[in-house]
């Protein structure tokens, strides 16, 4: 039994690839959404297959590249040959505004894409109340603790 498991479990890993790369932050959010469309349509004309596609944001590096401390993250997931990997590296050194790229080979079962649209608007909705509920209290307490903080300055003063 444990070996029927075995190869049924090797038949649903496939093997595809991740490339993970950096913009330079200062780059429009319009022109981060161009390279994102480029290197998805450069991929699929070399005959990859986009499995899936992550703009992940904004974050701190651990160290500066090219002077910059910040980069605009995103992955890619995609399957081919292997061959088209070299090209869309190419274009990625080639471009100034890709600060740093990794293209890994991965082996499992495949990524499935993040939904683009929100589901439903009723949903949405409904998220935003709750976001709206959470975020009274935390004002509320914002608002104590500049009120202890102007007290506790005003205990430190001396009395004139």
């Amino acid at each position: 039994m444990s070996l029927l498991t075995l190869s049924e479990t090797m038949k649903n890993q496939e093997i595809y690839y991740e490339t993970m790369y950096i913009l330079r932050p200062d780059i429009a959010e319009e022109e981060v959404n161009k390279h994102i469309e480029n290197y998805n349509k450069l991929l699929e004309k070399m005959g990859g297959k986009i499995l899936d596609s992550q703009m992940r944001g904004k974050r701190r590096l651990a160290y500066p590249i090219a002077k910059n401390r910040e980069g605009i993250y995103v992955q890619l997931s995609h399957q081919g040959d292997g061959q088209h990997i070299e090209k869309i590296e190419k274009a990625m050194r080639l471009s100034e505004d890709v600060i740093r790229y990794m293209t890994i080979k991965q082996e499992g079962p495949l990524p499935t894409p993040k939904p683009k649209i929100k589901p439903s608007e009723t949903s949405s909705n409904q998220e935003v109340e709750k976001s709206e509920d959470d975020s009274s209290p935390v004002v509320a307490t914002e608002k104590d603790n500049s009120k202890n903080n102007a007290e506790k300055s005003n205990e430190d003063k001396p009395n004139e």
